[in-house]
């Protein structure tokens, strides 16, 4: 079950890691997603550092139990902000992958409590 949770750490990691170098990048699509959403611009560094801190947080988890469960449970209301942010709006085509790693934090969540 260990491998398991390394293995969903280490894709949630290099997920987040890889979104919040776009948003720190401003690209346009970034730019323009953020604001189809509502997002202010004063927001994307409270982003970035969430999901940096989400993605340190899930790595130390794997020595740390209690800091994988506090971040994967915080990492879970992030991701399930942003399907709200993308129903809202009615970005259908960008609720789906929020969701599924909302779910992959769940999954984290369950995972990690499990080999504790």
């Amino acid at each position: 079950m260990f491998v398991s949770l390394a293995v969903i750490t280490v894709f949630m990691s290099a997920v987040l890691l890889v979104s919040a170098g776009a948003k720190s990048l401003r690209t346009r699509h970034i730019t323009e997603q953020m604001s189809t959403l509502g997002v202010p611009q004063g927001m994307m560094n409270f982003l970035i550092g969430a999901q940096i801190a989400g993605a340190a947080g899930a790595i130390a988890g794997l020595w740390w139990g209690s800091v994988g469960i506090a971040a994967a449970i915080g990492l879970t209301l992030y991701f399930a902000g942003a399907v709200a942010s993308h129903l809202r709006v009615g970005d259908h085509k960008g609720a789906p992958p929020a969701a599924l790693l909302a779910i992959a934090s769940i999954a984290l969540i369950a995972l990690r409590a499990a080999t504790l």
